[in-house]
């Protein structure tokens, strides 16, 4: 009966419903797609206004609304984890988000499409890997590293949407790496927060099934590549640099210093609710190198990440749950 009324209380489109779709879309981690396609728009040579906006926008909205499209499949260990989820408390209907998230994706998919065909076809294999994320979730060999190549299809989706003609220099094959092991770490340290849920409801992830300890060592590597491919990508953007290139050495510099911090405090992580801080670094850390990679391509748009990076940190400070990243 409680669900039923529930239900009837959040109504498709209403205020608590977009509300409760909002909170599941969890928009502080929208800026991780955000930057992602932003970096591919980077390597092109030079876009128009209204071009750069749509492509940033189904950037920016694709990791939400896949969110809730991948949240409809994990419902068992979510209920343990973050039970403040609206899905977790059937407040919502689940096969409305799931009507509302490949809408929404499609629209991500349609405004890259526009100004690349071959991005139906991206598209389509992302949406694809984002239907079938919990299955690899449950096997430890398969979650970080499936999820992190959706991620990377996204940057690859962006370039091909904004360049209008298609060079593969070395410097974007270093920053798609970059972006595939970015990613892949902040996968694996996401996994930190949620040993007991995933544990009680099947979901055998690396940290499950190896510990702490060793998933930290892992996470380690993941690291070093991520700074290492990012390193590779900034150095082959120009052959000199000058003071204009100063905030790009500052967003570096504060990339690195965050993810030191990132992986030494994995490390200390004794619990699931001690590993929130932890994440928030590696998220700072994903956000500011890749910053470093779009101002080696444009320094010119220093002022645009400096307010992005700003909006991150605000609507990072007012998420639901202290404990979830």
């Amino acid at each position: 009966m409680e669900k039923q009324i529930a239900l009837t209380e959040y109504k498709l489109f209403s205020r608590s419903f977009i509300r409760s779709y909002v909170i599941t879309m969890r928009p502080y981690l929208m800026f991780v797609s955000g930057i992602t396609g932003l970096a591919g728009i980077s390597f092109s040579v030079s876009i128009s206004v209204i071009p750069f906006i749509l492509i940033f926008t189904a950037s920016f909205l694709s990791y939400g609304f896949g969110q809730v499209l991948t949240d409809c499949f994990q419902t068992d260990t979510d209920a343990i984890s973050s039970p403040y989820r609206p899905l977790t408390q059937n407040v919502v209907s689940k096969n409305s988000f799931l009507i509302i998230s490949i809408t929404g994706l499609t629209f991500c998919v349609a405004a890259f499409a526009i100004f690349n065909p071959w991005n139906i076809l991206f598209g389509l294999i992302a949406g694809l890997g984002l239907a079938t994320y919990t299955f690899f979730k449950r096997r430890w060999w398969g979650g970080p590293f499936y999820n992190a190549w959706i991620v990377a299809d996204l940057f690859f989706i962006s370039y091909l949407a904004a360049a209008k003609e298609y060079v593969f220099s070395p410097q974007i094959i270093f920053a798609l790496p970059a972006v595939f092991f970015g990613y892949s770490n902040f996968v694996l340290s996401g996994y930190f927060k949620d040993i007991t849920a995933d544990s009680a409801t099947g979901y055998n992830t690396f940290v499950v099934k190896y510990g702490r300890k060793i998933s930290a060592i892992i996470s380690d590597v993941f690291s070093l590549l991520f700074v290492l491919f990012c390193f590779l990508s900034i150095l082959l953007a120009k052959t000199s640099y000058s003071l204009n290139d100063l905030p790009l050495f500052i967003f570096f510099a504060a990339g690195l210093f965050n993810s030191v911090f990132a992986q030494l405090k994995l490390h200390q992580v004794s619990t699931d609710a001690d590993a929130f801080a932890a994440i928030i670094l590696v998220v700072h850390a994903y956000i500011l190198f890749l910053s470093a990679i779009i101002l080696s391509n444009h320094p010119g748009w220093f002022l645009f990440i400096l307010i992005f990076y700003s909006a991150f940190n605000l609507v990072l400070k007012i998420r639901p749950s202290k404990e979830q990243v």
